[in-house]
């Protein structure tokens, strides 16, 4: 499971230093993909995998199921690491999550995500004010 909230910074290259707990759980190659709220999306490959079948399954006559499908798959790279531990973000990739500097990696369960640390903290933020809320409209799954 990934899980837990790390900085690193974004090198002149575009390489990034992926948490050393999440490099053990990625395996070899892996795969990186736009999305949602200006965020990518790390999928380890056996993940990315049943993710894909899902949106193999996707209904092609529903317009909004193609434009997702369409949004993933065409910003989805697979990526490895260097010896430092360290993963290139391409430029496509770079301006969908608006990556500069400052990155946050965040756990999210089957995989992690990466946001600009202002996005990150921007979400976070209202996220927080309306969690109670949030939670309450969870109620018919369980938690």
């Amino acid at each position: 499971m990934f899980m837990g909230e790390y900085q690193h910074t974004l090198d002149d290259k575009s390489r990034l230093i992926i948490p050393a707990k999440f490099r053990n759980q990625l395996g070899d190659t892996f795969v990186v993909t736009r999305w949602m709220e200006h965020s990518l999306f790390a999928f380890p490959k056996d993940e990315w995998d049943k993710f894909e079948e899902k949106l193999n399954k996707l209904p092609f006559g529903a317009k909004d199921a193609r434009a997702f499908r369409r949004f993933v798959l065409a910003g989805a790279i697979e990526s490895d690491f260097d010896k430092q531990g360290r993963i290139i973000i391409p430029t496509v990739l770079k301006e969908h999550a608006q990556l500069k500097k400052n990155v946050v990696i965040t756990g999210s369960g089957n995989g992690f995500e990466i946001w600009s640390k202002d996005n990150w903290e921007e979400y976070t933020a209202g996220t927080a004010e309306n969690f109670d809320q949030i939670a309450e409209e969870l109620t018919d799954f369980d938690l």
